[in-house]
């Protein structure tokens, strides 16, 4: 018979919508959040609780669909939650599959093919495993990857756990795509149509589960694109028992190998930087009016930083910040968003787009003076070495592996994470000396073009695979 648990489940944003389809609604007791104002409502039909309210009702576990698990389960543990009674959405292997024994297949969601992916001869075939098929760093280096591959003759099927806007991109290259929501939360001998390919790329720390059983006889490329932030939710007994046999570890910069190395001090984590196709147009700058544009892009969160931004902006002399113009493009429905969108109605200068299609984001870098990244944690954003490409000087935080390819005053600028002060007295730098800029940004291409070109990128794939 069919063990029945009682849920909680922690956090209402994302990773919930990303995860949701794991629970059936009527083993959830209840959902919770933090946030006040989604406090007693409801969402698909369930109630949205404080999780002091939350914890006070009958339930089995506590899953926290979130990345923020550190701050979360702390919070839980300290109204009284044991923590084995505490699961992350990287254990839902354990859960979903754990009723399963003897009913082989029966949480087993279908597996969608486009583009002839079910009928590729697979033994002669590259799979390229993304985490998702958002328009991402992580998604958008493993399409360039899949790209390299094709030109060099190379079949390749291209799959992921979530559909999303990339599918269509590849679909018009001919290259086929599979979308298998169970790689959430199968391993690689559970997830049976992975066993055939000739080899197997995987893209971001989602896959550790997926990894932590496999066929040693297929040779694997981990690539990993994550900083330590994102291995909060990791068991680190997965990663140590995980088989190493044809095994090989990469990393897109410095950042993700460390992360690694917490956990793995012994693992050899070989660099491949991602390639960015050259898409720059020769027209010339855009100008924005007669101001100095600076441009931050990204999801509006704690570990991008725009807070930190804004905390500079309001610390500018009122003559400077009436020469710039500063725009945070990027998916704004966040918690941080909004309250960033209040301070921000004192501040005119400061404008938030939403997010933006690709040929939308090249038209904003157009008109770009300065692309600015503030994160608290960054490996390597591909918007700095799209920027790079399009002849903008970035002005980053030492915190993104993209700042170990800047010279500070030649073809870029770093601020110490977290330094509102420092980053301002930057912003000021750049408004007063704007003449400066071109020749920055000219120096910011070559950057590009020694570390972040396609050219590049296939010389290194063709080493590594």
């Amino acid at each position: 018979m069919e063990l029945t648990m009682k849920y909680l489940i922690f956090g209402t944003g994302d990773y919930y919508n990303r995860y949701k389809k794991w629970f059936a609604k009527e083993d959830i007791t209840a959902l919770l959040d933090n946030a006040p104002d989604k406090q007693n409502t409801s969402l698909d039909g369930l109630p949205v609780l404080s999780p002091e309210q939350g914890v006070q009702l009958a339930y089995d576990v506590v899953v926290i669909l979130s990345f923020y698990v550190k701050a979360m389960k702390r919070q839980l543990m300290e109204l009284g939650v044991p923590e084995e009674r505490i699961y992350h959405f990287y254990d839902l292997h354990k859960l979903i599959c754990r009723t399963d024994q003897g009913q082989a297949g029966t949480y087993k969601k279908q597996i969608q093919y486009f583009g002839g992916a079910e009928t590729v001869e697979k033994a002669s075939c590259t799979l390229l495993l993304s985490h998702d098929l958002s328009l991402g760093g992580p998604s958008i280096a493993l399409y360039h990857m899949a790209r390299v591959l094709r030109e060099k003759g190379d079949q390749v099927v291209f799959a992921s756990m979530l559909d999303g806007p990339l599918r269509e991109t590849l679909l018009a290259e001919g290259i086929p795509v599979v979308v298998d929501v169970n790689l959430q939360v199968e391993t690689m001998r559970e997830a049976a149509w992975t066993a055939a390919f000739s080899r197997i790329v995987c893209n971001t720390i989602n896959f550790h589960v997926f990894l932590s059983e496999r066929d040693t006889k297929i040779p694997v490329l981990w690539w990993l694109h994550d900083s330590a932030f994102f291995y909060d939710g990791v068991d680190p007994a997965l990663l140590r028992g995980m088989e190493r046999e044809n095994l090989r570890f990469c990393s897109v910069g410095p950042v993700p190998g460390k992360a690694m190395a917490q956990f793995l001090p012994d693992v050899r984590v070989e660099s491949l930087i991602y390639g960015v196709a050259d898409v720059a147009e020769s027209g010339g700058r855009q100008a924005d009016g007669n101001k100095v544009c600076f441009t931050a892009i990204g999801y509006i969160e704690a570990r991008k930083g725009q807070d930190i931004l804004v905390q500079a902006v309001q610390q500018l002399p009122g003559d400077v910040r009436e020469r710039a113009v500063f725009y945070l493009v990027g998916q704004n429905t966040s918690r941080m968003a909004g309250e960033i969108r209040e301070i921000i109605e004192d501040i005119p200068e400061i404008v938030m787009t939403g997010t933006m299609g690709r040929k939308e984001i090249f038209g904003m870098l157009a008109r770009t003076d300065v692309l600015v990244c503030p994160s608290r944690e960054d490996p390597m954003p591909t918007v700095a070495a799209e920027a790079m490409m399009c002849r903008v000087p970035c002005l980053a935080s030492d915190a993104t592996g993209t700042a170990s390819y800047i010279e500070p005053g030649e073809n870029g600028m770093v601020f110490p994470s977290g330094d509102v002060r420092e980053l301002a007295e930057k912003i000021r730098w750049c408004v007063e000396h704007y003449d400066r800029l071109g020749g920055m940004g000219e120096r910011a291409r070559r950057v590009y073009e020694e570390r972040f070109s396609m050219s590049v990128f296939e010389k290194r794939v063709r080493e590594l695979l």
